[in-house]
């Protein structure tokens, strides 16, 4: 009498290997994230810098503060100057003391190509050192209307 069979067959076998997609997936994001954030975490570093007597404010270079007013009108030392008499002035400039640096002080409004003039000039009298004056937000000051080149007559 014989109920069943005695003969089994082997049913299905436990999985043994690692499923690596979700894996992967895991440490693309992780890749990703670290990615974004490392120059995040460089830059914020903060220091206590020593003090020295070494770096005096007297001992900055010479410089000329060049002035672009909205209307494109271009002004050394507190004076309207024209295009070549600012490329004259530069090259006095620059012959007394070959380091001297260009303080650009543009409005917004000065077209770019005007701006590339006025560098184009400092750079024939052989000026090479051109740094752009801009205000950091939220620490604007006001300016008395005398106190700017535009003002004056």
């Amino acid at each position: 009498m014989s109920f069943g069979r005695l003969d089994r067959a082997a049913g299905s076998q436990p999985m043994s290997d690692i499923n690596m997609t979700p894996l992967i997936d895991v440490m693309l994001v992780l890749v990703v994230i670290f990615i974004i954030t490392a120059p995040l975490l460089a830059s914020s570093i903060k220091l206590d810098l020593p003090t020295t007597d070494a770096a005096r404010a007297g001992d900055a270079p010479k410089s000329v503060t060049v002035v672009m007013d909205a209307a494109g009108q271009t002004y050394l030392k507190d004076q309207a100057v024209a295009l070549d008499e600012l490329a004259r002035q530069l090259t006095l400039s620059a012959q007394a003391y070959p380091q001297t640096e260009v303080l650009l002080r543009a409005d917004k409004a000065v077209p770019y190509g005007r701006i590339v003039e006025v560098m184009g000039a400092a750079q024939k009298a052989g000026l090479s050192r051109i740094g752009f004056v801009a205000d950091v937000p939220g620490q604007a000051q006001a300016v008395p209307a005398a106190a700017t080149p535009a003002a004056k007559p």
